[in-house]
């Protein structure tokens, strides 16, 4: 494992902070993006993009080396555009555009987009194109990993286990799922619509090595996700990260309806006002 130096921790740190900022900013211009499931993976994808998790090439997108994010829960990663454009897959100028005629970032996702990999539309499929994609790469002996996000709820889908049970049997130890485990589907907590409580062990009785962290804890993903990697056992890997929906907006966090709740525009200008104005005071 690679540690990271005090520069190289406050940078993941402040990354989390600027990404929350500005998925709050895209939802203030664009309301019909999904804000809750967006706010409890940023410091997932944070730690996948700028914790030297991924191997990717912004100039070529497609390049045949790089590794594979499928993000299976689409709706809920518009905290990916921001993180893509800082890392120069296209114009920052292009966040002002969501949900604009004429503009390829919607609030659902697709591969139009620079740094997507897939169809982000109908849920519980992406970890059945991540497992396929793994073995495609491990026939091609390739030392490539894929990566897959999915929200807790879209387990509830049966190609879901369909594709945890492939994985298994073709000892894909080239892939990595990442349950943003937040706990709420669309219209409820999920354990209320069907249960599926102690996911470690229910994938480690599929055959797949499992754990779990805390999913708000940047350093703590970056290292496991590292760990995870780096590792070749003949397993798949799931990493079930503990997270809150709607983290850090009061009235939406962990909220049973937080999917489909919108907070007013003017709160959220307080919000992030407030914000600039702590950070002008403590410098």
């Amino acid at each position: 494992m690679t540690d990271l130096t005090t520069k190289q921790t406050n940078n993941l740190k402040e990354k989390v902070l600027w990404v929350w900022k500005e998925t709050l900013a895209i939802h203030l211009r664009a309301p019909e993006t999904r804000l809750a499931s967006s706010l409890s993976v940023i410091e997932i994808f944070v730690a996948l993009y700028y914790g030297k998790i991924l191997n990717f090439n912004p100039t070529n997108p497609l390049d045949n080396i790089r590794d594979r994010c499928i993000i299976s829960k689409g709706h809920g990663s518009i905290c990916m555009y921001p993180i893509l454009a800082d890392l120069g897959f296209f114009p920052l100028s292009e966040l002002l555009q969501v949900c604009k005629k004429g503009s390829f970032l919607g609030g659902i996702p697709d591969p139009v987009i620079p740094g997507y990999e897939s169809v982000n539309g109908s849920l519980g499929h992406g970890l059945g194109v991540a497992a396929g994609i793994a073995l495609g790469l491990k026939t091609k002996k390739t030392n490539q990993s894929v990566f897959v996000v999915t929200g807790d709820g879209e387990l509830h889908e049966g190609a879901n286990w369909e594709a945890i049970m492939f994985a298994s049997h073709h000892k894909l130890d080239n892939l990595n799922l990442i349950v943003d485990n937040n706990g709420i589907s669309m219209l409820d907590h999920t354990d209320n619509i069907v249960s599926h409580s102690d996911l470690v062990a229910r994938l480690s009785s599929f055959g797949w090595d499992c754990e779990e962290v805390d999913g708000h804890d940047v350093i703590a993903l970056r290292d496991l996700f590292l760990k995870q990697k780096n590792t070749k056992n003949g397993k798949p890997k799931a990493i079930i990260a503990s997270t809150l929906k709607g983290k850090g907006v009061p009235g939406l966090e962990d909220m049973s309806l937080s999917h489909i709740i919108n907070p007013k525009p003017e709160f959220i200008e307080s919000l992030l006002k407030n914000l600039d104005d702590e950070n002008l005071e403590g410098k």
